[in-house]
Protein backbone atom coordinates (compact mmCIF):
# COMPACT_ATOMS: atom_id res chain seq x y z
CA UNK A 1 0.00 0.00 0.00
CA UNK A 2 1.22 3.49 -0.87
CA UNK A 3 0.81 6.16 1.79
CA UNK A 4 0.46 9.86 1.04
CA UNK A 5 0.26 12.80 3.44
CA UNK A 6 -2.15 15.09 1.64
CA UNK A 7 -3.61 14.82 -1.85
CA UNK A 8 -1.21 17.15 -3.68
CA UNK A 9 1.47 14.58 -4.34
CA UNK A 10 3.08 13.60 -7.68
CA UNK A 11 3.08 9.92 -6.76
CA UNK A 12 -0.70 9.70 -6.51
CA UNK A 13 -2.54 7.86 -9.26
CA UNK A 14 -4.38 10.16 -11.67
CA UNK A 15 -7.68 8.34 -11.03
CA UNK A 16 -9.06 6.08 -8.30
CA UNK A 17 -12.01 4.40 -6.66
CA UNK A 18 -12.34 6.18 -3.32
CA UNK A 19 -13.85 5.79 0.09
CA UNK A 20 -13.69 8.38 2.86
CA UNK A 21 -13.82 8.03 6.63
CA UNK A 22 -12.01 7.86 9.95
CA UNK A 23 -11.80 4.04 9.87
CA UNK A 24 -11.08 3.85 13.60
CA UNK A 25 -10.38 0.18 14.31
CA UNK A 26 -10.97 -1.00 10.72
CA UNK A 27 -13.75 -3.25 12.01
CA UNK A 28 -15.85 -5.79 10.10
CA UNK A 29 -18.10 -3.12 8.65
CA UNK A 30 -15.07 -1.26 7.33
CA UNK A 31 -13.67 -4.52 5.96
CA UNK A 32 -16.87 -5.21 4.01
CA UNK A 33 -16.76 -1.69 2.58
CA UNK A 34 -13.13 -2.07 1.54
CA UNK A 35 -13.87 -5.39 -0.17
CA UNK A 36 -16.59 -3.67 -2.23
CA UNK A 37 -14.23 -0.78 -2.98
CA UNK A 38 -11.55 -3.15 -4.29
CA UNK A 39 -14.10 -4.86 -6.53
CA UNK A 40 -15.32 -1.56 -7.99
CA UNK A 41 -11.74 -0.37 -8.49
CA UNK A 42 -10.85 -3.55 -10.36
CA UNK A 43 -13.87 -3.21 -12.65
CA UNK A 44 -12.78 0.32 -13.55
CA UNK A 45 -9.09 -0.47 -13.89
CA UNK A 46 -8.06 2.09 -11.25
CA UNK A 47 -6.42 1.75 -7.82
CA UNK A 48 -8.49 1.59 -4.64
CA UNK A 49 -7.95 4.60 -2.36
CA UNK A 50 -8.88 5.41 1.22
CA UNK A 51 -8.99 8.99 2.43
CA UNK A 52 -8.75 9.35 6.19
CA UNK A 53 -7.98 12.15 8.64
CA UNK A 54 -5.45 12.87 11.37
CA UNK A 55 -6.20 14.10 13.92
CA UNK A 56 -9.74 12.76 14.23
CA UNK A 57 -12.11 15.66 13.39
CA UNK A 58 -13.66 15.47 16.86
CA UNK A 59 -10.18 15.77 18.40
CA UNK A 60 -9.67 18.95 16.38
CA UNK A 61 -12.96 20.51 17.47
CA UNK A 62 -12.44 19.49 21.10
CA UNK A 63 -9.15 21.40 21.06
CA UNK A 64 -10.70 24.39 19.27
CA UNK A 65 -13.49 24.67 21.82
CA UNK A 66 -11.23 23.80 24.77
CA UNK A 67 -13.53 20.88 25.54
CA UNK A 68 -11.36 17.77 25.96
CA UNK A 69 -14.49 15.85 26.94
CA UNK A 70 -15.66 16.11 23.31
CA UNK A 71 -12.67 14.12 22.03
CA UNK A 72 -13.58 10.47 21.48
CA UNK A 73 -11.67 7.61 22.95
CA UNK A 74 -9.97 5.80 20.09
CA UNK A 75 -9.88 2.16 19.07
CA UNK A 76 -6.54 2.26 17.29
CA UNK A 77 -3.49 4.36 16.63
CA UNK A 78 -2.71 5.74 13.17
CA UNK A 79 0.00 3.08 12.82
CA UNK A 80 -2.46 0.28 13.46
CA UNK A 81 -5.10 1.79 11.19
CA UNK A 82 -2.67 1.99 8.29
CA UNK A 83 -1.47 -1.55 8.91
CA UNK A 84 -5.05 -2.88 8.85
CA UNK A 85 -5.88 -0.93 5.69
CA UNK A 86 -2.85 -2.45 4.00
CA UNK A 87 -3.90 -5.94 5.08
CA UNK A 88 -7.33 -5.28 3.55
CA UNK A 89 -5.64 -4.84 0.17
CA UNK A 90 -6.04 -1.07 -0.25
CA UNK A 91 -3.75 0.27 -2.98
CA UNK A 92 -3.23 3.78 -1.62
CA UNK A 93 -4.20 5.73 1.47
CA UNK A 94 -4.30 9.51 1.70
CA UNK A 95 -4.05 10.97 5.21
CA UNK A 96 -5.42 14.50 5.26
CA UNK A 97 -4.42 16.77 8.16
CA UNK A 98 -7.68 17.86 9.73
CA UNK A 99 -7.09 21.55 10.40
CA UNK A 100 -8.92 24.86 10.29
CA UNK A 101 -8.63 25.11 6.50
CA UNK A 102 -10.20 21.71 5.95
CA UNK A 103 -12.84 22.27 8.63
CA UNK A 104 -13.99 25.48 6.92
CA UNK A 105 -13.95 24.14 3.35
CA UNK A 106 -17.39 24.09 1.74
CA UNK A 107 -18.79 20.75 0.54
CA UNK A 108 -18.69 22.04 -3.06
CA UNK A 109 -15.00 22.97 -2.80
CA UNK A 110 -14.20 19.63 -1.16
CA UNK A 111 -15.77 17.80 -4.09
CA UNK A 112 -14.19 19.98 -6.78
CA UNK A 113 -10.70 20.47 -5.31
CA UNK A 114 -10.09 17.28 -3.36
CA UNK A 115 -12.20 14.50 -4.85
CA UNK A 116 -12.09 15.51 -8.51
CA UNK A 117 -9.11 17.85 -8.91
CA UNK A 118 -6.82 16.19 -6.38
CA UNK A 119 -7.68 12.50 -6.54
CA UNK A 120 -9.46 12.05 -9.85
CA UNK A 121 -12.23 10.02 -8.22
CA UNK A 122 -14.14 7.83 -10.67
CA UNK A 123 -16.15 6.11 -7.96
CA UNK A 124 -16.88 7.25 -4.40
CA UNK A 125 -18.20 4.85 -1.75
CA UNK A 126 -19.49 6.23 1.57
CA UNK A 127 -21.29 4.98 4.65
CA UNK A 128 -24.98 5.49 5.28
CA UNK A 129 -24.36 8.33 7.75
CA UNK A 130 -21.69 10.17 5.72
CA UNK A 131 -21.46 13.96 6.11
CA UNK A 132 -18.74 16.30 4.88
CA UNK A 133 -17.67 19.90 4.46
CA UNK A 134 -18.00 22.93 6.75
CA UNK A 135 -20.75 22.51 9.35
CA UNK A 136 -21.23 18.96 8.00
CA UNK A 137 -23.44 20.54 5.33
CA UNK A 138 -22.63 17.96 2.65
CA UNK A 139 -24.55 14.68 2.50
CA UNK A 140 -25.04 11.71 0.21
CA UNK A 141 -27.65 13.45 -1.95
CA UNK A 142 -25.30 16.38 -2.60
CA UNK A 143 -22.42 14.03 -3.41
CA UNK A 144 -24.60 11.96 -5.73
CA UNK A 145 -25.80 15.06 -7.60
CA UNK A 146 -22.20 16.25 -7.98
CA UNK A 147 -21.22 12.86 -9.35
CA UNK A 148 -23.91 13.13 -12.03
CA UNK A 149 -22.61 16.55 -13.02
CA UNK A 150 -18.86 15.89 -12.80
CA UNK A 151 -18.70 12.34 -14.07
CA UNK A 152 -18.05 10.03 -11.13
CA UNK A 153 -20.20 7.25 -9.66
CA UNK A 154 -21.42 7.44 -6.07
CA UNK A 155 -22.56 4.53 -3.90
CA UNK A 156 -23.71 4.20 -0.32
CA UNK A 157 -23.18 1.14 1.86
CA UNK A 158 -25.73 0.26 4.50
CA UNK A 159 -24.87 -0.75 8.03
CA UNK A 160 -23.12 -4.06 8.65
CA UNK A 161 -24.57 -6.22 11.43
CA UNK A 162 -23.30 -9.13 13.50
CA UNK A 163 -26.01 -11.05 15.36
CA UNK A 164 -28.35 -8.09 15.03
CA UNK A 165 -25.81 -5.55 16.34
CA UNK A 166 -24.72 -2.74 14.04
CA UNK A 167 -20.95 -2.88 13.73
CA UNK A 168 -19.44 0.56 14.28
CA UNK A 169 -16.40 2.16 15.84
CA UNK A 170 -18.68 3.34 18.66
CA UNK A 171 -19.73 -0.25 19.36
CA UNK A 172 -16.09 -1.37 19.43
CA UNK A 173 -15.22 1.49 21.80
CA UNK A 174 -18.09 0.49 24.09
CA UNK A 175 -16.90 -3.12 24.20
CA UNK A 176 -13.34 -2.04 24.97
CA UNK A 177 -14.48 0.39 27.66
CA UNK A 178 -16.46 -2.43 29.28
CA UNK A 179 -13.46 -4.76 29.13
CA UNK A 180 -15.39 -7.19 26.92
CA UNK A 181 -12.50 -8.31 24.75
CA UNK A 182 -14.45 -11.20 23.24
CA UNK A 183 -17.13 -8.82 21.97
CA UNK A 184 -14.50 -6.41 20.66
CA UNK A 185 -12.88 -9.28 18.76
CA UNK A 186 -16.25 -10.28 17.26
CA UNK A 187 -16.82 -6.73 16.01
CA UNK A 188 -13.26 -6.32 14.73
CA UNK A 189 -13.02 -9.78 13.18
CA UNK A 190 -9.74 -10.34 15.05
CA UNK A 191 -8.31 -9.98 18.57
CA UNK A 192 -7.75 -6.38 19.62
CA UNK A 193 -4.10 -5.46 19.08
CA UNK A 194 -1.94 -2.38 19.73
CA UNK A 195 1.47 -2.02 18.10
CA UNK A 196 4.44 0.30 18.34
CA UNK A 197 8.16 0.70 19.00
CA UNK A 198 9.35 -0.41 22.41
CA UNK A 199 11.03 2.41 24.33
CA UNK A 200 13.08 2.78 27.50
CA UNK A 201 11.17 3.59 30.66
CA UNK A 202 12.04 4.21 34.26
CA UNK A 203 13.23 0.58 34.71
CA UNK A 204 11.04 0.36 37.82
CA UNK A 205 9.56 -2.95 36.71
CA UNK A 206 13.02 -4.47 36.50
CA UNK A 207 13.83 -3.35 40.05
CA UNK A 208 10.59 -4.99 41.23
CA UNK A 209 11.47 -8.23 39.47
CA UNK A 210 9.11 -7.73 36.53
CA UNK A 211 10.91 -6.61 33.37
CA UNK A 212 8.56 -4.69 31.05
CA UNK A 213 8.29 -3.58 27.42
CA UNK A 214 6.95 -0.05 27.04
CA UNK A 215 4.90 1.46 24.23
CA UNK A 216 4.24 5.16 24.80
CA UNK A 217 1.38 7.13 23.18
CA UNK A 218 1.68 10.87 23.91
CA UNK A 219 -1.40 11.94 21.89
CA UNK A 220 -3.61 8.87 21.95
CA UNK A 221 -6.47 8.17 24.34
CA UNK A 222 -7.50 4.53 23.92
CA UNK A 223 -11.00 3.23 24.60
CA UNK A 224 -9.52 0.34 26.60
CA UNK A 225 -7.68 0.67 29.89
CA UNK A 226 -6.65 -1.57 32.75
CA UNK A 227 -4.69 -4.78 33.29
CA UNK A 228 -4.88 -7.48 30.60
CA UNK A 229 -3.72 -10.95 29.71
CA UNK A 230 -1.86 -10.50 26.42
CA UNK A 231 0.12 -12.13 23.65
CA UNK A 232 3.15 -10.23 22.36
CA UNK A 233 4.03 -10.60 18.67
CA UNK A 234 7.38 -9.61 17.20
CA UNK A 235 9.75 -10.64 19.99
CA UNK A 236 10.23 -14.27 19.02
CA UNK A 237 9.07 -16.70 16.31
CA UNK A 238 6.03 -17.54 18.45
CA UNK A 239 3.80 -15.10 20.39
CA UNK A 240 4.88 -14.57 24.00
CA UNK A 241 2.29 -14.57 26.80
CA UNK A 242 2.26 -11.69 29.21
CA UNK A 243 0.41 -9.23 31.43
CA UNK A 244 -0.01 -5.61 30.37
CA UNK A 245 -1.02 -2.35 31.99
CA UNK A 246 -2.69 0.06 29.55
CA UNK A 247 -3.16 3.49 31.09
CA UNK A 248 -1.38 6.17 33.10
CA UNK A 249 -0.01 4.09 36.02
CA UNK A 250 -1.79 5.75 38.97
CA UNK A 251 0.60 4.21 41.51
CA UNK A 252 3.42 6.45 40.25
CA UNK A 253 3.75 10.21 40.57
CA UNK A 254 3.14 12.56 37.63
CA UNK A 255 6.84 13.45 37.45
CA UNK A 256 8.05 10.03 36.35
CA UNK A 257 9.37 9.47 32.82
CA UNK A 258 5.86 8.68 31.57
CA UNK A 259 4.57 12.08 32.71
CA UNK A 260 0.94 10.99 32.95
CA UNK A 261 0.77 9.97 29.27
CA UNK A 262 -0.81 6.74 28.13
CA UNK A 263 1.59 3.80 28.29
CA UNK A 264 1.20 0.14 27.38
CA UNK A 265 3.55 -1.61 29.78
CA UNK A 266 3.88 -5.36 29.19
CA UNK A 267 5.58 -8.00 31.33
CA UNK A 268 6.34 -11.23 29.47
CA UNK A 269 5.62 -14.21 31.67
CA UNK A 270 8.55 -16.10 30.13
CA UNK A 271 11.14 -13.73 28.67
CA UNK A 272 12.70 -15.12 25.46
CA UNK A 273 16.28 -16.04 26.36
CA UNK A 274 17.45 -15.25 22.83
CA UNK A 275 16.81 -11.53 23.42
CA UNK A 276 19.24 -11.17 26.30
CA UNK A 277 18.91 -8.32 28.80
CA UNK A 278 18.32 -5.45 26.35
CA UNK A 279 17.09 -7.22 23.21
CA UNK A 280 13.51 -6.02 23.43
CA UNK A 281 14.20 -2.31 22.94
CA UNK A 282 13.57 -0.67 19.58
CA UNK A 283 11.51 -3.56 18.23
CA UNK A 284 8.10 -3.09 16.65
CA UNK A 285 5.76 -5.35 18.60
CA UNK A 286 2.06 -6.03 18.50
CA UNK A 287 0.31 -6.65 21.80
CA UNK A 288 -2.98 -8.59 21.65
CA UNK A 289 -5.29 -7.84 24.57
CA UNK A 290 -7.07 -11.13 25.21
CA UNK A 291 -8.76 -10.76 28.59
CA UNK A 292 -9.19 -7.95 31.10
CA UNK A 293 -8.21 -8.78 34.67
CA UNK A 294 -9.21 -5.50 36.33
CA UNK A 295 -9.03 -1.71 36.12
CA UNK A 296 -5.84 0.13 36.99
CA UNK A 297 -5.24 0.29 40.73
CA UNK A 298 -3.34 2.71 42.92
CA UNK A 299 -1.13 0.74 45.30
CA UNK A 300 0.15 2.03 48.63
CA UNK A 301 3.89 1.70 48.10
CA UNK A 302 6.23 -0.43 46.02
CA UNK A 303 5.83 -3.57 48.12
CA UNK A 304 2.08 -3.51 47.54
CA UNK A 305 2.68 -2.83 43.84
CA UNK A 306 5.03 -5.84 43.61
CA UNK A 307 2.46 -8.07 45.30
CA UNK A 308 -0.25 -6.77 42.96
CA UNK A 309 1.82 -7.50 39.85
CA UNK A 310 2.61 -11.00 41.11
CA UNK A 311 -1.09 -11.66 41.71
CA UNK A 312 -1.86 -10.46 38.17
CA UNK A 313 0.80 -12.77 36.73
CA UNK A 314 -0.58 -15.74 38.66
CA UNK A 315 -4.11 -14.99 37.47
CA UNK A 316 -2.92 -14.57 33.88
CA UNK A 317 -1.14 -17.95 33.94
CA UNK A 318 -4.27 -19.59 35.31
CA UNK A 319 -6.45 -17.99 32.62
CA UNK A 320 -4.09 -19.06 29.84
CA UNK A 321 -3.74 -22.60 31.24
CA UNK A 322 -7.53 -23.02 31.29
CA UNK A 323 -7.61 -22.23 27.56
CA UNK A 324 -4.80 -24.45 26.30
Amino acid sequence: MQLFRGYQHPGLASACALTIGNFDGVHRGHQAMLALLRSEAQQRGVPSCVMTFEPHPRDFFALQHKRPDLAPKRVGTLRDKLQELAQCGVDQTVVLPFNAALASQSPQDFIAKVLVGGLGARYVLVGDDFRFGAQRAGDYAMLDAAGEQLGFDVARMNSYEVHGLRVSSSAVRAALAAGDMAQAARLLGRPYRISGHTVHGRKLGRSLGFRTLNLRFPRWHPAASGIFVVLVHGLAPQPVAGVANLGVRPSLDANDVNGGRVLLETHCLDWPASLGEEGGYGKIVGVELLHKLHDERKYDGLDALREGIQADCDEARAWLTARI
